[in-house]
């Protein structure tokens, strides 16, 4: 029991810092001709595999869920003005989408069925036919 609890801390903790680093990154952009959100789209891959990696070595929801809590609710703590006034998502296109994908994100990382479960059932009923 005790080492579940000081997994679930791990990963809020590892999801906090992955989203606190995103929250930095998000609104470095690259000129190529048109402007590139390269830090958004970067933070947002990083988000994303570390979820789909949790979902997919984990048995459960729970890990990519305890991930996808620690970096949202760093997210919307970085939304607030800080008392010198400075604000690290703006209120802009990038900004607005660093606010929103993580959220849709872990709802449909999290939301996905387990498919492991079906294959090893059809393997086996494959086997023994």
């Amino acid at each position: 029991m005790p080492s579940r609890i000081v997994n679930a801390v791990l990963l809020v903790v590892a999801g906090a810092i992955v989203g606190g680093i995103g929250t930095v990154a998000h609104q470095i952009t690259v000129r190529w001709g048109v402007t590139v959100p390269l830090g958004l789209i970067a933070s947002l891959v990083c988000y994303t595999a570390l979820l789909v990696g949790l979902r997919l070595l984990g048995d459960s929801r729970w890990p990519a869920l305890c991930a996808a809590l620690g970096a949202i609710a760093v997210i919307l703590l970085f939304t607030q003005q800080s008392p010198g006034g400075s604000v690290l998502i703006p209120n802009n296109l990038v900004g607005q989408i660093w606010l929103v994908a993580p959220i849709l994100i872990a709802a449909l990382v999290v939301a996905w069925p387990d498919v492991r479960g079906r294959r090893s059932g059809a393997a086996a009923a494959s086997q023994t036919s």
